[in-house]
């Protein structure tokens, strides 16, 4: 929260941290280049392993948004050129090959909404597959390409799709008032309309295209599959022989607003009351994936109610006995996404670790037996994963490259794409180097320096101080499209920025030690970090230093504000938190902030107090810049305006931007040059 000249220097994996390479024409990264690159996401390969389709996003500037189409890269030839396959205007993506490995479906929105199409890979134009009333979010192809599972926003007690769409045009046209019941009222950047994801099932014919109606597989659950706001595909999966489908799901009730139970499900195909697979765990269950051979189902589980940030276990499960089990109990990380390897003799797992996100295999081990854990990848983050064929292709990003796939090979990686080399081709990519300090009540704690994109020996440079948001995340080896600190490098700036606790990759304890210590360790981890690298890296000028966070981190800065007064020159908070006791009565997944509190505000409000920065606003005199989203329901913009507010009627110099149009993240491209 990733050729450029790192591509050449490729030996299967990134190059090390401190590679500052100069190429022609010397210049700094911009936040123009920022949301300008082009971005490869969602690889898909071909059951043979032969092919791999990706999607790939071009900005258009004047449109203020960004495009994507999909391209092909045959794999077989190592000198092999992608081949764009979509040159519509509309947004095309979300590819999954026919099982024959004719053919690529695919999510285009150029018949006026997000619906399937069928892309023939011998010749000819896409066709359209779907063309129904409501939007496809979401789909996955059967085993045997005889149905397409998809996700549909309709309401629960319609009959068929068409029934949802006539609700909402009568809607249009109706009273504007808005009735609720029942939390949520509102989610993410959304207000309720009542309507629900469902999982529906839809027969292909010999063609590949459309059978017959769809039909609903979960009407019948007061919940969402996939969940909301962020689930996608990865949250349903059809078993080997296409007879069955796994998904997750939280069953609402009164209490959704304030509940992590989401629990894993399997339902026939054919139709049929889908069972609760993990009724005895009150926490998250998600992700199904079945191994090839069909003999086990697994998928992620949390162990704690309430708590989103809880450590995830990989859990198996024998189809044929139902004995079900932690495949590695010992191994203390949270895997982001899991997958079977080919042979279903291992699962493959993405993780943070210390800084990094490799990509792991872990074996098949007995009951009782502790599995052999094996890491695939080195520096940087894997944030794709795709496996057919005996091939297994990733993404991968750092801090000096933006996501590119690359096939595993052996103990190496050859590189697939090379998004955005003519972009960059003039960049000097600033240079970065992780450290670790004694942080609070002594543990170690790491952080990573950037220097700026031209050091120049004997200077001192002006430093931004990110604070990374989450608080459950880590900012580390990593590249983003939103906080990236190659942009202050490139200004001119030094970068500092530290996982403090609460930060993933260093064990579960570790990850919990932030929850109803929100100020506490953090603030003193980022002072303690903020000390060691100033003493460790004389080029930084540590009395000329502005901070900056967003959510959690713009609870820190606004924090800091009023606790570390001294610190520094200037604050930036985007997002962040002002008052806790109106962000519990303002938000929406209560969850949250009751687990980080240590339970509802109206029950415990010392704890929600205690880490409460409106209750310091006299203490500030630090000027600061306020950035909010005026969709934003996780935080609610109302939380930026009372920073403002605070400011303007205590004389300090501010500035306040609201945008409109954005929730929680910034995402036009216009809109992140302003914010910039």
């Amino acid at each position: 929260m990733r050729a450029i000249a790192l591509l050449p220097a490729l030996a299967g994996l990134l190059p090390g941290a401190a590679t500052q390479a100069v190429l022609a024409e010397d210049r700094g990264f911009t936040a123009d280049d920022l949301v300008r690159l082009e971005r490869v996401s969602d690889p898909q390969l071909s059951p043979d392993g032969r092919r791999l389709v990706y999607v790939q996003r071009e900005t258009d500037m004047a449109a203020n948004t960004g495009r994507t189409d999909l391209w092909l890269l045959d794999l077989t030839r190592r000198d092999a050129v992608a081949v764009r396959l979509t040159t519509h205007e509309a947004n095309d993506g979300s590819p999954r090959f026919a099982p024959s490995g004719e053919a690529v479906y695919f999510l285009s929105t150029r018949s006026g909404s997000s619906q399937l199409w069928r892309l023939p890979l011998a010749g000819g134009e896409a066709v359209q597959v779907t063309n129904f009333p409501v939007a496809v979010d979401s789909f996955r192809v059967s085993p045997a390409g005889d149905r397409i599972a998809f996700a549909a926003r309709v309401f629960r007690d319609c009959a068929d799709l068409a029934c949802t769409r006539q609700r909402l045009d009568a809607r249009a046209k109706g009273p504007t008032g808005r009735t609720y019941d029942a939390l949520f009222v509102r989610h993410w950047d959304r207000w309720n309309d009542g309507r629900r994801n469902v999982l529906h099932v839809l027969p292909l014919g010999a063609d590949g295209l459309a059978a017959g109606e769809p039909r609903a597989l979960t009407a019948a659950l007061d919940g969402d599959v996939p969940s909301t706001p962020f689930g996608g595909a990865e949250e349903y999966a059809f078993s080997p022989d296409g007879a069955r489908l796994a998904f997750a799901a939280r069953v609402a009730g009164r209490e959704e607003a304030w509940s992590t139970n989401l629990d894993l499900y399997e339902v026939a195909v054919s139709g049929g009351e889908p069972v609760n697979l993990t009724v005895a765990n009150p926490a998250t269950d998600t992700m199904p994936v079945y191994s090839p051979d069909g003999r086990y189902l697994a998928w992620k589980a949390m162990a704690r109610a309430g708590f989103e940030a809880d450590r995830y276990a990989i859990m198996l499960r024998d189809r044929s006995t139902g004995e079900t089990r932690e495949l590695a109990p010992a191994w203390d990380r949270s895997p982001k996404r899991i997958d079977w390897s080919a042979d279903s003799r291992s699962l493959l797992a993405v993780a943070d670790d210390i800084g990094q996100a490799p990509l792991f295999r872990i074996g098949l081990a007995p009951a009782g037996a502790a599995p052999r854990i094996e890491r695939l990848t080195g520096d940087g983050a894997v944030v794709e994963l795709a496996v057919a064929g005996g091939r297994i292709v990733y993404g991968l990003q750092s801090l000096s490259s933006p996501p590119q796939l690359y096939a595993l090979e052996g103990r190496g990686a050859r590189p697939l794409t090379r998004a955005g080399e003519a972009l960059l081709a003039g960049v000097r990519m600033a240079g970065y180097e992780q450290f670790s300090f004694a942080g609070a009540n002594g543990a170690t704690v790491y952080g990573y320096v950037m220097k700026p994109w031209k050091l120049e020996p004997g200077r001192k440079y002006p430093v931004a101080f990110i604070a990374h948001g989450g608080p459950q995340v880590s900012f580390a080896n990593s590249w983003s499209f939103r906080w990236n600190p190659q942009v202050y490098a490139g200004a001119g700036y030094a970068v500092v920025f530290i996982d403090f606790h609460g930060s993933p990759g260093y064990g579960q304890a570790f990850t919990d030690s932030i929850s109803q210590d929100w100020g506490g360790k953090p603030l003193e981890d980022l002072k303690l970090g903020f000390a060691a690298a100033a003493q460790k890296y004389p080029w930084l000028d540590a009395d000329n230093a502005c901070a900056l966070g967003a959510s959690y981190g713009g609870f820190m800065v606004n924090w800091i504000a009023g606790q570390w007064t001294d610190g520094f020159r200037c604050l930036v908070n985007h997002a962040g938190i002002f008052d806790t006791r109106s962000m519990y009565y303002m938000t929406e997944e209560l969850w949250f902030t009751e687990w980080e509190n240590g339970g509802p505000y109206f029950a415990v409000p010392a704890n929600h107090e205690q880490w409460n920065p409106s209750a310091h606003v006299t203490k500030g005199r630090t000027p600061m810049l306020v950035l909010h989203g005026q969709l934003d329901f996780r935080v609610p913009y109302t939380q930026g305006l009372a920073t403002f507010t605070a400011l303007q009627r205590r004389g300090i110099d501010s500035r306040l931007v609201m945008s409109p149009d954005e929730n929680h993240w910034i995402l036009k491209p216009g809109n992140s040059l302003q914010w910039h």
